[in-house]
């Protein structure tokens, strides 16, 4: 897992591939990302293992598509956790995916910025 919170060649070649749609990218991503951190704070409040798994499985590939390695490696310990059905350690793992997704998520405004000036 990478200590970087975003893979700018994946960035850049996805912006390459998508030309004038990547804001739109962007912002599907975003807005994805907010309902798969709804779920997986719905899944633990109902001590739901498979709703967890299947939610942070879903929330990895996404960031793993979008260039967000740490925060996919976060999601792809949750999945593990929640495939054992191991909750005990899921409070301390959501809390830790969220704050990097707000990082996560402030890097993909700027550069959101970035392409609209």
């Amino acid at each position: 897992m990478s200590d970087s919170p975003l893979d700018h060649a994946v960035l850049s070649a996805l912006h390459e591939v998508m030309e004038d749609e990547f804001v739109v990218l962007l912002d599907t991503f975003l807005a994805d990302s907010q309902e798969r951190l709804r779920q997986i704070r719905q899944a633990l409040a109902d001590g739901d293992s498979q709703a967890m798994r299947l939610a942070a499985h879903s929330f990895k590939g996404s960031c793993s598509n979008m260039g967000a390695p740490l925060l996919a490696g976060l999601c792809k310990q949750l999945e593990d956790l929640a495939q054992r059905g191991q909750l005990a350690g899921a409070p301390a793992l959501v809390e830790q995916i969220e704050a990097a997704f707000l990082v996560v998520h402030d890097l993909l405004q700027d550069e959101r910025r970035g392409l609209t000036r």
